[in-house]
């Protein structure tokens, strides 16, 4: 895993911090959201096993380093630093929620503890990948909340940001609750089921539309799904029902869908195919498929592209990682911004979560029973401790930590008032002592 993968400052600092002597001071970082993002009561944390990976393999290459050495900004910068590249390792600290975690404005979704330099250098990544897995989580979770029980498929790596993207949302579409992905890369890496037949190209290539169906069915059999809006949509419908079972089922494409999915289920029942699924698709998103369950519309899953791989109504939530303490010769430093709209709380935490709010607090607290405390250790000093779910174990505990959630906060509208969140006394009063020594 490359190094190189991150801003230059970070590398500057990092350069820096060896200069001054403090690169092997220890640092605690957290990474969290200030606020929430429009129309959504809470981010569902995900991207970890990314983050894990990273902390763990994360290296430079003798050819990364020659680059570095070239550049101008590293000119004064001792042979020493270049070495320490070499042997470069992450040895710290990190504790994090689990994937799936329902977490609000100001909870860390993971903290870093390390030598100053190997925790300085993992912030891009680590606010790229768990930024972006998280918002596809949460726009996944909104979709499938609106849905009501019918299945929903993640289709969007043609309109995903690049290649690469398209298989984290999908990763993190299904952890968001997806029964499955069109991204066959992701179906291989995680254990994600795949969807898919063929599209209209197909239809076209043939000189009816009959012999396309004919065609398609011979190759997946009861696996077929009909796309039938390439010509005329009912019509469509006959023919594929004319083939008789078994088949999945038909996807609608475009047109009115409440009124094509009734007209389509009644040619189904009548040609004896009751069993066969209607699958919608075509720009559909959460409040699209709000108004398709409240019409009553007989679908039975909706695939979804653009609009989840991009979360596209907010397709960023201002993700940052920020110092919360430094270590030095000196003695325990705790760090904090009291910048406006960009303020923080000093000192590592955890989360202290009760039914119906959470309590943030300093890590050594102890709370009543009742509660469970949400950050847990992943990697110490260098090391993986114990093992991290799968896609699927991830995507399940999510399910049931959504489901715990009031009622209200899983609506797509925003809730007033929000999630409670408390700040412990002793949080508060560390905060006070901190923002009167910076005066």
């Amino acid at each position: 895993m490359t190094a190189l993968l991150t801003d230059l400052y970070q590398l500057t600092m990092a350069a820096g911090y060896w200069c001054a002597g403090k690169a092997a001071e220890t640092a605690t970082f957290e990474l969290f959201v200030r606020r929430l993002p429009h129309n959504r009561n809470f981010l569902l944390a995900a991207g970890l096993q990314q983050a894990v990976d990273y902390l763990l393999h994360v290296r430079f290459t003798s050819e990364e380093i020659d680059y570095l050495r070239g550049l101008p900004q590293f000119r004064n910068v001792d042979g020493g630093f270049f070495e320490a590249l070499r042997g470069f390792r992450f040895t710290g600290d990190l504790f994090a929620v689990p994937e799936g975690t329902p977490l609000f404005p100001g909870e860390p979704i993971l903290t870093v503890r390390a030598p100053l330099m190997e925790a300085q250098i993992p912030e891009t990544y680590l606010l790229s990948t768990v930024g972006f897995q998280t918002l596809i989580a949460t726009k996944a979770a909104r979709m499938v909340e609106a849905a009501g029980g019918r299945a929903v498929v993640e289709f969007g790596t043609r309109r995903a940001h690049s290649p690469e993207a398209g298989v984290y949302a999908a990763r993190a579409a299904y952890l968001g609750g997806c029964i499955g992905t069109s991204n066959t890369l992701a179906g291989m890496r995680y254990g994600i089921p795949v969807f898919g037949t063929a599209a209209h190209s197909w239809i076209q290539s043939f000189p009816t539309e009959l012999e396309a169906f004919e065609r398609l069915h011979q190759l997946l059999g009861s696996g077929t799904t009909y796309l039938i809006d390439t010509y005329d949509t009912l019509e469509g419908a006959r023919r594929a029902a004319s083939l008789g079972k078994p088949f999945w089922g038909v996807r609608l494409d475009s047109g009115n869908l409440v009124e094509l999915s009734r007209a389509v289920r009644v040619i189904l029942d009548e040609a004896g195919c009751p069993e066969a699924k209607i699958m919608a698709t075509g720009d559909l998103n959460e409040y699209k498929i709000l108004e398709l369950a409240a019409a009553g519309a007989p679908i039975d899953a909706f695939g979804v592209g653009t609009e989840l791989a991009t979360s596209s109504d907010a397709p960023s939530h201002g993700a940052v990682y920020k110092m919360v303490e430094h270590s030095s010769g000196l003695g325990r430093r705790y760090t904090a911004k009291f910048s406006q709209d960009k303020s923080t709380l000093p000192g590592a935490k955890q989360i202290f979560r009760y039914p119906g709010y959470d309590v943030l607090a300093r890590t050594h607290e102890c709370f009543m029973p009742g509660c469970e405390a949400l950050l847990r250790p992943v990697i110490i000093r260098g090391e993986l401790v114990g093992r991290q779910p799968d896609a699927t174990g991830a995507r399940s505990f999510a399910r049931e930590s959504i489901a715990r959630l009031p009622k209200k906060l899983r609506s797509l509208f925003e809730c007033d008032p929000p999630y409670r969140i408390d700040l412990s006394d002793e949080l508060l009063q560390l905060a006070e002592e901190v923002r009167g020594i910076e005066r």
